[in-house]
């Protein structure tokens, strides 16, 4: 069996322990996803949140104006005033779609708690205390196989949660977390839709048609009310009442978006599919796994228990102490980094806590270190290297702009008082011994030739 819930749980999961930090918070305070938490975290809503602010007034508002104009008027026309179950049917609907989308976008949907360090590959020792890195030899693979109802499906590795995603999870980017059963991440609930909160979703968008029916149906009853009561044709029934003229034409393009997303759910869950899988996977070429029968799949859906959730937002937690990035599948990451770096290579891969800057600075020195002789026989000092430095680029960029052909002075002169300064000192040293002067003369040789070289070099550099 493949082991999808490591030990290694971030903290405030159901069954993990703090640490050993002093300073307790609550986990929502520390919470790594995008998610906005109410109330002491007791509501979890997405990034987005205030989406639901909109949701909720193109819902209230038409029924607000289908009550002040067009359902007051039928009261009368019922005997015992029960013209007023008009009214009430339409705020009980209004009522009961706006709970159903709290229930969806202030729950928790799902998430799956991330781990704060990566699993343990295949076949490697441990001695129960995490890993910082990973070897080129343990990388983790990017995908499994599980078998589930004996079909072999793949399972993906997800690097911002360090974790192996269960069948049907996936990462919601805006929200930044896996989701259990990841249906999709509705912008009007600012919420993603997953195992815990897709039956709520369901019921939403279902009671949504439901009232864009209801009102756009007794709209029209009221219109034909006028026509009869007042002898008049359709058109000037309609003059007379504009509210009723905008709520037809407003719950007439609603039931499309509403009522087409419910048939398409209604589609879906006869065949135990999410909208993600939907658009990604096509099982009508293959057998899906999860398919259960019409009956079995809506009961799965609305006749099982909500599944709990696996993270407790307000426990206390020790609070987290910054980690440093490290090597995970040879790049650089950190819990705080959301992408993978790939290390840069100069002649071996840095270590999980050197940062690339130190790396450069590293390769910067051996460079300077390392300027060879001409003959590439030996390595020269630093002290010797300074007197075959080439030229700088501003100036060699500056005479190819200018399009001389001359070495340019300020180096010239540069090496001709550096020459100056190595003939004096071979002078001075002539007098010791007669082994010195030959080594002297061999090296003002050289150190001519270099001079001859660089003013060539100079002069073609110039011409191109």
């Amino acid at each position: 069996m493949l082991d999808l819930q490591p030990s290694d749980r971030r903290p405030g999961a159901p069954g993990s322990s703090g640490g050993g930090g002093d300073e307790l918070i609550r986990t929502y305070k520390g919470w790594k996803g995008n998610n906005v938490f109410f109330l002491g975290g007791r509501l979890v809503f997405g990034p987005d949140a205030r989406s639901i602010l909109i949701t909720i007034f193109l819902i209230t508002a038409p029924v607000t104006i289908f009550c002040v104009f067009v359902a007051r008027k039928f009261i009368d026309d019922f005997p015992h005033h029960r013209g007023v179950s008009v009214i009430a049917i339409a705020v009980g609907l209004n009522l009961l779609d706006l709970i159903f989308l709290l229930l969806t976008s202030g729950r928790d949907p799902g998430i799956i708690p991330r781990n704060l360090y990566p699993p343990e590959p295949e076949g490697s020792e441990s001695n129960g205390e995490p890993r910082l890195a990973h070897t080129p030899q343990s990388r983790l693979p990017r995908t499994k196989d599980m078998t589930v109802n004996g079909i072999t499906v793949k399972i993906k590795y997800c690097d911002t949660c360090m974790l192996y995603r269960p069948p049907r999870a996936s990462h919601c980017s805006i929200c930044n977390n896996c989701v259990e059963k990841f249906d999709h991440h509705c912008p009007w609930l600012g919420q993603c839709i997953g195992l815990r909160n897709y039956r709520f979703y369901f019921m939403f968008v279902l009671c949504s048609a439901l009232l864009c029916i209801y009102v756009h149906v007794f709209c029209w009853i009221y219109v034909k009310r006028i026509m009869h009561g007042e002898k008049i044709n359709i058109w000037r029934s309609l003059i007379k009442t504009p509210a009723s003229i905008a709520l037809i034409i407003y719950t007439f393009i609603s039931v499309w978006f509403v009522g087409g997303l419910t048939g398409f759910h209604l589609y879906l869950i006869s065949t135990n599919q999410s909208t993600y899988e939907n658009f990604r996977y096509r099982y009508d070429r293959h057998e899906n796994p999860f398919n259960k029968g019409i009956i079995g799949n809506f009961m799965e859906v609305f006749c099982t228990s909500v599944a709990l959730s696996q993270n407790s937002f307000r426990a206390k937690v020790s609070k987290e102490p910054a980690i440093p990035p490290r090597t995970v599948n040879g790049g650089m990451s950190s819990p705080s980094l959301h992408k993978v770096s790939q290390d840069i290579e100069m002649g071996r891969k840095p270590v999980w806590h050197e940062t690339v800057e130190e790396e450069l600075g590293d390769m910067d020195k051996d460079m300077e270190a390392s300027v060879t002789s001409r003959d590439l026989s030996r390595m020269l000092p630093p002290e010797e290297s300074e007197g075959r430095g080439i030229m700088h680029s501003r100036e060699s960029s500056r005479g190819r702009r200018g399009g001389s052909w001359e070495f340019p002075s300020r180096v010239n002169e540069d090496l001709r008082t550096r020459d100056e300064s190595v003939s004096k000192r071979v002078g001075e040293d002539s007098s010791e011994s007669s082994e010195d002067n030959d080594a002297s003369r061999e090296l003002r040789l050289e150190i001519s030739d270099a001079v001859r070289g660089r003013g060539r070099t100079g002069t073609g550099i110039g011409r191109s």
